[in-house]
């Protein structure tokens, strides 16, 4: 492994937990502050440090008098991520390939179909379609009141269900209470359950959306974790995932849940616990 990147709460944790997986010392790698850790305001907004680790190239001494020009390499069999070199293409192979470019470019394309986003996705377990809207409810009022103090424009549509409020928010200020990752988003969901939750006996779960990004983040959580179980398999490695919140890691748990090669664990304290993906034993 000759580069890693990882996150941290400080740039020290960072570049630790990579010496650590690299298993090198720090005098063996160059290292860049990708991004710099923040607290945010009241912790909404917070970011951890992001770092990119490399292993330094070896220093080779080159005497001059032992410098000869190098044979001409025999091209060897062409890898997934290589590309063909240009010396070595003959002017053959340049005449050979210029029809089937000009037959190519003339072949009529076909037309790529649209994606389609699904909206009544079932998010965690809940059918947004089916539970009540309502103009009046306590964590309404209450993410009203702390969006206007950010500054942000918002529109808001709640619904609620039995011990489940669901609001959406839209509008040009979308992205920014969302965030990096959603944990702007997810700052402002916790705040709002500790709200509704201050005094009641039943725990009344909370869901703040904006712009359909939860179940977007949704699909594309259950993408990687098809893509990095596939890795698991063919490399029979271990994938040691980004620090995530409890729902996140729920998805990737349950997208491998049945998976008949691969197993998936948490690992760590919160905020920084993580999923372990790894072969059966």
């Amino acid at each position: 492994m000759d580069a890693i990147e990882k996150w941290g709460v400080s740039v020290e944790e960072a570049v630790d937990l990579a010496l650590q997986e690299m298993k090198l010392s720090r005098d063996d790698v160059e290292v860049t502050v990708l991004e710099e850790p923040s607290r945010g305001f009241f912790g909404i907004g917070s970011k951890l440090a992001k770092v990119r680790v490399e292993r330094k190239a070896p220093v080779i001494e080159e005497k001059p008098e032992e410098v000869k020009e190098a044979p001409a390499r025999k091209p060897g069999p062409i890898g997934k991520e290589e590309v063909r070199p240009e010396e070595l293409v003959t002017p053959k192979d340049r005449q050979d390939r210029k029809p089937r470019e000009r037959k190519d470019r003339d072949r009529k394309k076909k037309p790529r179909k649209e994606k389609r986003e699904t909206v009544n996705i079932a998010l965690d377990g809940i059918d947004k379609e089916s539970l009540e809207i309502t103009e009046d409810h306590e964590a309404l009022t209450f993410l009203k009141e702390v969006t206007a103090k950010m500054g942000l424009k918002l529109d808001f549509t709640c619904r609620t269900g039995e011990n489940l409020v669901y609001i959406e928010m839209s509008g040009d200020d979308s992205r920014t209470v969302i965030g990096k990752r959603g944990q702007t988003l997810d700052a402002i969901q916790y705040l709002t359950s500790l709200v509704v939750n201050k005094d009641n006996k039943a725990y009344i779960k909370v869901v703040i959306d904006a712009e359909n990004y939860r179940a977007k983040r949704q699909r594309t959580l259950e993408q990687l974790a098809d893509r990095l179980a596939g890795k698991v398999v063919k490399t029979g490695k271990q994938v040691r995932l980004e620090p995530m919140n409890p729902y996140e890691r729920k998805v990737i748990h349950a997208t491998l849940q049945s998976h008949p090669s691969v197993i998936t664990r948490s690992e760590g304290e919160e905020p920084y616990r993580r999923v372990i993906i790894e072969l059966k034993k």
